[in-house]
């Protein structure tokens, strides 16, 4: 079942539907990586030594998703912004 939104989405003025726009996001990449990764290491575990940059694609994806994670639920502002109508 779809999150539903109580009012009309607004992405540039919404803080709270870019917070969940961007931990949605944040999910998708995980899932993803998931997938990558659980991949190569079950074809290295069929065919061991077929993948020699295995270790190297785990640890480089996962410090990219730490990095978005830091940035999600650390670093982004989700508090409203006020608009300057040119005083």
């Amino acid at each position: 079942m779809p999150p539903k939104w109580p009012r009309q989405p607004d992405p540039a003025n919404d803080p709270p539907l870019k917070r969940l726009e961007d931990r949605i996001n944040f999910a998708v990449h995980v899932a993803g990586f998931a997938l990558v990764n659980s991949s190569i290491w079950f074809f290295n575990t069929i065919n061991p030594g077929s993948l020699p940059l295995a270790k190297t694609v785990t640890f480089t994806m996962l410090g990219i998703l730490v990095v978005h994670a830091i940035y999600v639920f650390a670093i982004a502002d989700y508090s409203p912004k006020e608009i300057d109508i040119g005083k």
